[in-house]
């Protein structure tokens, strides 16, 4: 059975945080946890509260055992990007765009329902 979490208009650009999902990406979900929570990029942050969410989904809402859970499916896409000006020299302006992610995290135990 798969459980799914969506962590939405997440303020990170998704390139920064798609290194991060690469890495635990296939891997049972205690070691996924523990190598995100030693990691120090502020991407692993916000995939390991995704996580916890699928986990917690997981445990609570279909009483699936944590011990045998596998992050099957971990992606990061684009949200809506906050454009804004920047002053630059001689009265010039240039246009900073503030990306942000929306990450998604699918947990599952390898059996069919």
């Amino acid at each position: 059975m798969q459980v799914t979490a969506k962590l939405r208009y997440a303020h990170i650009s998704p390139q920064k945080c798609r290194l991060v999902a690469d890495t635990v990406r296939g891997q049972p979900v205690g070691l996924a946890l523990n190598s995100l929570k030693f990691m120090p990029k502020k991407g692993a942050d916000l995939v390991r509260k995704a996580l916890d969410s699928a986990v917690w989904n997981a445990q609570n809402n279909n009483g699936l055992d944590v011990d045998d859970l596998k992050v099957e499916i971990i992606h990061v896409d684009a949200a809506p990007v906050l454009k804004r000006f920047a002053a630059r020299a001689k009265g010039r302006g240039t246009r900073v765009v503030k990306r942000s992610s929306h990450i998604t995290v699918v947990v599952g135990d390898g059996k069919k329902d």
